[in-house]
């Protein structure tokens, strides 16, 4: 054999060997990607299994338990509607700043008309931390109290909302008849920032993050819920006593 054909031959096995190692590689990868694809389907059958056999974990429960009657202290806390002994006792945790407590005072009207001495309602500060104007407004309705004017000072400050200035408060003291030197001084002492703090220290302990949250002869209901669920409420308590 010359060396043209030596050389022709020698090409030809080259061409053979580079071809079969293709064939051999392309072979290994389509092998690997039909694995790889069976592993998915594998993946993908299991994981609607596993997602049944592992239902997700119920979100913690937050405020009070509904379910569970809580002891509220209504001591020196003000209160209108039925005695102390009254079939229903309705406590409110409420904020002067916050237009859901402001929207259910009409509710609770309803309800002392509808119940008349058989539900006591009682309010109860609570003056959330985002809202910076409520705790002087709370200040006001317990000074007021301490003269015998809390309700007409809570109802002025709800209807007038938009105006949570202490120059209103004092001007509401003398519309409504109060010694308004002496409102004044009391609205700045530290015994009715005491009791509103009491009154808001207690609503943590109980679970009460946000207002209003009501606790109807213990029970828990919380926003501003219409006059519906209330008398559920009520009517449960009324027929138990």
């Amino acid at each position: 054999m010359n060396s043209g054909n030596a050389l022709i031959v020698a090409a030809t096995i080259l061409g053979l060997s580079i071809l079969g190692g293709a064939y051999i590689l392309v072979g290994s990868v389509d092998r690997a990607t039909e694995g790889i694809a069976a592993l998915g389907g594998t993946l993908a059958n299991a994981a609607p299994a596993a997602a049944q056999a592992a239902p997700p974990a119920a979100a913690p429960r937050r405020g009070p338990d509904p379910a569970k009657a809580y002891a509220v202290n209504t001591k020196g806390s003000p209160a209108k509607g039925g005695a102390a002994n009254a079939p229903v006792t309705l406590v409110e945790f409420s904020d002067f700043q916050c237009p859901f407590c402001s929207r259910v005072t009409g509710t609770l009207d309803q309800i002392e008309k509808a119940y008349g001495d058989k539900v006591r309602i009682v309010f109860k500060h609570l003056p959330l931390r985002m809202h910076s104007r409520a705790p002087m407004a709370h200040a006001a309705s317990e000074a007021a109290n301490r003269q015998g004017k809390f309700w007409e000072m809570h109802d002025l400050i709800f209807e007038n909302q938009r105006d949570l200035s202490e120059a209103a408060y004092l001007r509401y003291a003398g519309q409504i008849g109060m010694d308004v030197d002496q409102f004044k001084k009391d609205m700045a002492s530290a015994s009715v920032k005491a009791r509103v703090d009491a009154d808001a220290a207690e609503a943590a302990k109980l679970g009460v993050t946000g207002t209003p949250g009501f606790f109807v002869n213990g029970y828990f209901l919380s926003g501003a819920k219409p006059f519906s669920e209330f008398k559920r409420v009520i009517d449960e308590q009324i027929a138990k006593s």
